[in-house]
């Protein structure tokens, strides 16, 4: 693993060991090189990491404007209040993501959709979290994705922690209509061709909606009443790992709501 290195013109990634999911170890960090800087994810609980990052930002030759967090996950905001504290500068994020974090100590800055940090502009990304923002370079066509995608893997819409999966389908059909040249996720590498990316993580959604759905009619076929998430995650996802199964849970609640709320199933 190298660190830092450069990923695209005016964009600096730093990973940091965090206590993220598997198979991710680490939170991808960037420094967006503007007039001033901006430090995007303050990710990492951990001291020796802290160091590091702290070591890799001092070194920069350029005034930093802020640390902006993208939403309010553990392994996306542990150090949030920290590394402005230590650099003496504002903490930029959503005033939704500000609600569910520690921000003792540090100047607080609420960023909104339309916002412009240089030639970033801000976009509220809702869906994975309540909060969640993405950060786009139109001229670039460059996207900082947060946790709306990551490379080697899929994301998780937890509806007991803001997670709403009509607003994440939303989302990704919005920033799949930016038409990025290149996507920077906080876990795993570059994605230099979004589009096929945004594609079959839409479409992949909505083959598991439609198998949540079947399970649902068959469960309730079967038992006279709707089923739970439990009842319906070894149907949905019996091509799934049996120890991954609570975290289908949480996948299939989220769809269940959207169903619900799309009245193509009943409540009772």
């Amino acid at each position: 693993m190298i660190r830092p290195r450069d990923v695209v013109p005016g964009v600096a990634l730093f990973p940091v060991r965090t206590p993220t999911l598997p198979p991710a170890t680490h939170t991808n960090t960037f420094a967006l090189l503007g007039d001033e800087v901006i430090l995007v994810e303050p990710a990492t609980p951990y001291d020796d990491e802290r160091a590091a990052w702290l070591e890799w930002a001092q070194s920069i030759d350029r005034p930093i404007g802020g640390v902006l967090v993208t939403h309010h996950h553990v392994d996306h905001a542990s150090a949030a209040a920290f590394f402005a504290r230590a650099l003496s500068v504002p903490l930029l994020g959503h005033a939704l993501t500000f609600e569910q974090i520690k921000t003792e100590g540090a100047e607080l800055r609420e960023v909104h959709e339309g916002d412009r940090l240089g030639s970033w502009e801000v976009l509220h990304t809702p869906g994975h979290a309540a909060g969640h923002i993405c950060l786009f370079d139109r001229q670039r066509r460059t996207l900082i994705a947060g946790d709306m995608v990551a490379n080697g893997s899929t994301i998780i819409i937890p509806p007991e922690d803001g997670g709403d999966m009509a607003a994440y389908l939303e989302q990704l059909r919005r920033l799949d209509d930016l038409q990025s040249t290149t996507v920077l996720p906080a876990h795993g590498e570059p994605i230099d061709d979004p589009a096929a990316l945004f594609g079959y993580y839409i479409k992949h959604r909505l083959m598991r909606e439609e198998k949540v759905l079947r399970a649902w009619e068959s469960q309730r076929a079967k038992l006279g009443r709707a089923p739970t998430a439990a009842e319906i995650v070894p149907l949905a996802y019996e091509d799934t790992p049996v120890h991954l199964w609570p975290i289908a849970r949480s996948a299939t609640e989220a769809h269940l709501i959207k169903l619900r709320d799309e009245g193509r199933i009943s409540a009772g």
